[in-house]
């Protein structure tokens, strides 16, 4: 008897690791963004994870606009709405999207679902269930800290079911903290100065970020981009190359010896 049920634990084994098989590389999952002429941000794909790492909270609006701006890019008429999740606890110490702020910056607040959970585990089960539904563009998920009940198997998960059901998930994260996961692309995102208010130099314009591209690859091995953000999608800020200065010890020409004035007093 106990064999007959090892045997029929082995057979269920097996059929699950064929099922894991079936399924496409988490490498391959989605299809990669052909490579752009000019300098111009690709559009990427539904079915992708990607980190957003800034280095603090006070970041965190920088972090979420530039995933609502991806997010918002992958809105249908098939897909059209877009989920936030975050941990109740966090909404007093983080905030929440502003609804008027978002329209204004071209985002229907109507078709974002926001959802407060009260754990991790209630919030990474929400987001596997979100991610599996074919009628939502994008997942933004808010993660404060680093919870130990998102390890590599969590990402993982999170990855086939994004990839099956072709919604792309953002994760934002906060520190300097990198650990293992299952993500395609992992950005270094920190804000930038702000573009020219038209009407007032001194006024603060459209928003900015300064990205890295830590892991994964876009655009060929292109990795840091300056970006704004605006209604018909993001804009690519061109960035002056480094002069090339004169090393520093190394005389002008024409320079008189630096012996000539050694003996020279220094009294003023």
């Amino acid at each position: 008897m106990q064999i007959q049920a090892h045997h029929q634990r082995l057979a269920a084994l097996r059929g699950v690791i064929a099922d894991i098989e079936r399924k496409p590389a988490l490498a391959e999952a989605v299809r990669r963004p052909d490579a752009v002429q000019g300098d111009v941000f690709p559009a990427l794909g539904g079915g992708l994870v990607q980190e957003v790492f800034a280095d603090d909270l006070r970041d965190g609006g920088a972090s979420l606009g530039f995933a609502l701006a991806q997010a918002w890019g992958l809105v249908t008429p098939r897909r059209p709405v877009v989920f936030y999740l975050q941990q109740g606890e966090d909404a007093q110490k983080m905030g929440v999207p502003y609804g008027p702020g978002l329209n204004w910056a071209g985002v229907d607040a109507a078709q974002l679902v926001i959802v407060r959970t009260g754990d991790m585990t209630e919030f990474l089960w929400a987001a596997e269930e979100v991610a599996s539904c074919r009628a939502v563009a994008a997942v933004i998920a808010d993660i404060r800290g680093e919870p130990k009940l998102l390890n590599f198997t969590a990402s993982r998960r999170l990855s086939l079911r994004a990839a099956n059901s072709n919604v792309s998930l953002f994760m934002l994260r906060y520190g300097h903290g990198r650990a293992s996961s299952a993500s395609h692309l992992r950005w270094h995102l920190r804000a930038a100065r702000s573009g020219r208010q038209a009407f007032d130099d001194r006024a603060p314009g459209p928003a900015r970020w300064s990205l890295e591209l830590e892991k994964g690859r876009i655009a060929g091995n292109r990795t840091e981009w300056v970006l704004e953000w605006t209604k018909n999608g993001f804009a690519v800020i061109p960035q002056p190359k480094p002069s090339r200065r004169q090393p520093a010890g190394t005389p002008f020409p024409g320079s008189p010896p630096t012996v000539l004035g050694h003996r020279l007093s220094q009294a003023g």
